[in-house]
């Protein structure tokens, strides 16, 4: 029996124009918009190397070239903090990703679909597994966990069994037109456990959903992908999608579902991205009364 392959590769799309947060992206990369303290992409970077990633893999387009900047060294910005004292602060940004950790980015010409901006990391990834982080995604695992539980569960899932996984959330039926959702055949799915998939479907209509479990973006899979993806046609607006790859290999090698009691928040949405800077702040006791006192006050006065 073959040993399976460690994941230590992860590909992070950023090249998308963020359209559902205008005006707020019209300059700034959505994922550099704040989530309470620090950059969405860094929380995002962060949850993948909690989860044994060592290599972030950026693909990018022109007028991006903050994020990259964001994790590199800013020697001016740093030399002022020192003549200032502020320790605390020049150590967060420097400290931002362990020196062990490699990040690198590739341009993505055209804007062709998330399966077309994970083909052109192939060439990184060679013949490895390697786990795929949508950046509009925030996930918060529960306060009485370790962070970084719920991505590293779906590495080990690999680990144990060797097929590609996906994360998968319950969301309400009147919202599955929304996600991609995975049929388990009725099976029951436990938290953090990995259970194969019978089929996923892109954004069916409630009364047609084979369950209320959606995918919400993040996977681990084998470098076998790359050869669907260079076959996979085209679909509305000439664009590869990953969802018609990975049902292909879920005939051909299976594909694993595992299931997080996590916060899941869509941070390309305005609603979602509120949600998610109240959530940090109300997890930081710092700040926790005061958020609340805000709320109890705009309750009271009628907002």
């Amino acid at each position: 029996m073959n040993s399976v392959k460690p994941v230590f590769k992860a590909v992070i799309p950023v090249a998308g124009l963020g359209t559902r947060m205008l005006p707020a992206t019209k300059a700034i990369p959505k994922e550099l918009l704040p989530i309470y303290d620090r950059p969405l992409i860094e929380h995002v970077v962060k949850e993948a190397i909690g989860g044994g990633i060592r290599e972030i893999i950026f693909i990018t387009r022109s007028g991006k070239e903050a994020i990259e900047n964001h994790f590199d060294a800013h020697y001016e910005l740093e030399h002022r903090l020192v003549k200032k004292g502020k320790n605390k602060i020049l150590e967060d940004i420097v400290k931002i990703i362990p020196d062990e950790v490699k990040i690198s980015s590739i341009r993505q010409a055209d804007a062709l679909g998330l399966g077309h901006a994970i083909l052109c990391a192939k060439h990184l990834i060679n013949d490895e597994p390697f786990a795929v982080l949508l950046p509009d995604v925030l996930v918060l695992d529960k306060k009485n966990r370790l962070k970084n539980f719920s991505f590293a569960h779906l590495v080990k899932a690999w680990n144990k069994t060797g097929i590609a996984q996906v994360m998968v959330e319950h969301v309400d039926f009147d919202d599955v037109e929304k996600y991609g959702i995975v049929d388990l055949s009725g099976k029951i799915i436990n938290e953090f456990e990995t259970t194969p998939m019978k089929g996923l479907i892109e954004k069916p209509e409630p009364q047609n959903a084979p369950s209320s479990l959606a995918v919400l973006g993040r996977y681990i899979l084998p470098p076998e992908v790359f050869n669907l993806l260079e076959n996979t046609n085209p679909g509305v607006g000439n664009e590869i999608q990953l969802t018609d790859a990975l049902s292909e290999l879920l005939v051909k090698d299976g594909l694993n579902a595992v299931m997080t009691d996590a916060d899941v928040f869509d941070c390309g949405n305005k609603l979602g991205y509120l949600s998610a800077n109240l959530c940090l702040g109300i997890r930081d006791p710092k700040s926790r009364a005061k958020i609340y006192a805000l709320m109890n006050k705009l309750y009271d006065d009628g907002f």
